[in-house]
């Protein structure tokens, strides 16, 4: 696939324009000139065309983040097929323009003058005082205004390719059709919002009697068949794809531990604290897997944030919701702080499967490795199922061990427990502790079925699900973990009456500040 680079000074357009291709708000834009720091990655379609996208940050000079902003630029334009130099046009034409411009042009690839701001046709005379930079192939635009947009696709178009976009063939779309018509079926017979995560989801405990309350023999095989119609099945290639998100308040070392899992300089790294605003993802194979990982913005107290880093907190929130994997980092060399709870709150009200990354081990007192490990499982109780390794991501030191233990977690939060197994533990924890009973009534735990993967997620088919105690709850989790291996990864639990139905909640979103 041919690229497509977005190059030219800062406050041009070049995100807007980057987001025009997409079709979609996908790059943080704003007046504030620096916006865009490192190189976004995005495939797009132009003119049944696909070409891959890069927007990058302004040419620009004075410190040691523009210069490293502008060196990451540089670089995208010499990886390209294809260059858009973007300059604005609601001013005349810059000596230093020109000088970037010949540049680019010297790299022999494909490049067009893009002249943004062209916003009415009065603003069309000024274009020709840019026929100066001595190239034919210009084109006067207005991204805001989405005008004069289509030659300009067109030129794109005509340097790609001439392979179209492949769509579905009439046979497949029947298959879909035909599925389509089996899972409304399926729907009609089986309420799945039964199973729909909500606040309650962290309910656990089993037990299965001979008969039921009016005297019915209910067996594992009869409610097996009942539920089977909510268990989601995966694909191979599903399990072995993974989002891993690189989350941690500002200057903590995300970007370099990025850099180093991919040995390269992906990411622009500097001393100023919050140089990442807009998250940028990468995608490596590893051992035959492909692991996806995000380098998000680093967050600050709710108080300090300030312009344009409310968005890039978005777009970090927006990000956790789709990933699998949270490498929460953690600066060892300095004391923990209430914000990296709240940051691994994320983790939490995500239901991610996690590791504890602490960055900067170089620079901690290696006498107070043990302090330091009692402390971070003293702070994050929540997260006690994920594993801590301790890295220096400058250095490099233990930065490959991080690979196994992703796979590892992965393998974790992608497991399915059979049925049987999973109630034979469950029965085994019921004769060591039984269930108490609340105001008389007895609990009975009818059946146990994971319904779900990535996280595991167990259904518990019980009498009186409302009268399962959270510390019963708990202890039946502690079980589950002491049978199965879980590092890494959360274990939901939902307790649900046999033949009750009740009307999906919805969900509600809690702050984390």
């Amino acid at each position: 696939m041919k690229k497509l680079a977005i190059i030219g000074r800062p406050n041009v357009g070049k995100s807007s324009l980057f987001n025009r291709l997409l079709k979609q708000r996908d790059a943080i834009t704003s007046e504030q000139a620096g916006t865009t720091r490192d190189v976004k990655k995005r495939v797009a379609v132009v003119v049944d065309k696909e070409v891959e996208i890069l927007d990058t940050g302004g040419l620009d000079e004075g410190c040691e983040l523009y210069e490293k902003i502008k060196e990451k630029s540089l670089k995208a334009a010499h990886q390209a097929d294809i260059i858009l130099f973007m300059v604005d046009g609601k001013s005349l034409p810059e000596e230093e323009d020109k000088k970037l411009f010949y540049e680019l042009e010297s790299m022999g690839k494909a490049i067009a003058l893009v002249v943004n701001k062209i916003d009415n046709d009065k603003m069309q005379e000024k274009l020709w005082e840019y026929y100066e930079f001595g190239t034919d192939r210009i084109f006067g635009i207005s991204v805001a205004h989405n005008r004069s947009i289509l030659p300009l696709l067109n030129w794109i178009a005509s340097e790609l390719p001439d392979s179209s976009i492949v769509t579905p063939d009439a046979e497949m779309i029947a298959a879909e059709d035909e599925m389509d018509g089996f899972d409304a079926a399926m729907r009609a017979s089986v309420d799945e919002d039964e199973f729909d995560d909500d606040e309650d989801e962290e309910d656990d405990g089993y037990f299965i009697p001979e008969e039921d309350e009016e005297g019915e023999e209910t067996s594992i095989e009869v409610l097996e068949e009942v539920y089977r119609g909510i268990v989601k099945e995966y694909e191979a290639g599903d399990v072995n794809q993974m989002k891993v998100a690189i989350i941690g308040r500002v200057n903590v070392g995300k970007s370099s531990l990025l850099n180093a899992l991919l040995g390269e300089d992906r990411s622009v790294v500097s001393s100023v604290a919050g140089t990442t605003i807009d998250p940028i993802d990468e995608t490596v194979e590893y051992n035959d897997k492909k692991i996806t990982f995000i380098d998000t913005a680093g967050i600050r107290k709710r108080g300090k944030i300030l312009g344009i880093e409310k968005y890039a907190l978005m777009r970090t929130e927006e990000m956790l919701e789709t990933a699998d994997i949270a490498l929460l980092v953690l600066d060892a060399s300095q004391p923990f702080m209430d914000l990296d709870e709240k940051i691994a709150g994320f983790v939490d009200k995500n239901r991610l499967a996690c590791l504890i990354v602490l960055n900067k081990w170089d620079l901690a007192p290696k006498e107070d490795y043990d302090k330091i490990i009692a402390e971070v499982r003293d702070r994050f109780k929540f997260l006690s199922y994920a594993p801590i390794i301790t890295i220096s991501a400058q250095s490099h030191q233990r930065v490959h061990k991080i690979f196994e233990m992703i796979l590892k977690i992965n393998e974790n939060y992608s497991q399915r427990i059979p049925t049987g197994r999973l109630n034979e533990v469950i029965q085994a924890a019921m004769r060591k502790h039984i269930l108490p009973s609340i105001n008389g009534m007895n609990i009975r735990l009818y059946f146990a079925t994971q319904y779900d993967i990535r996280p595991p997620r167990i259904a518990l088919i019980m009498n009186k699900p409302q009268g399962l105690h959270f510390s019963y709850r708990r202890y039946l989790t502690n079980q589950l973990r002491e049978a199965f291996d879980f590092e890494g990864t959360p274990v939901l639990f939902k307790a649900k009456a046999k033949n009750q139905k009740k009307k999906p909640q919805p969900h509600k979103k809690r702050s984390m500040w």
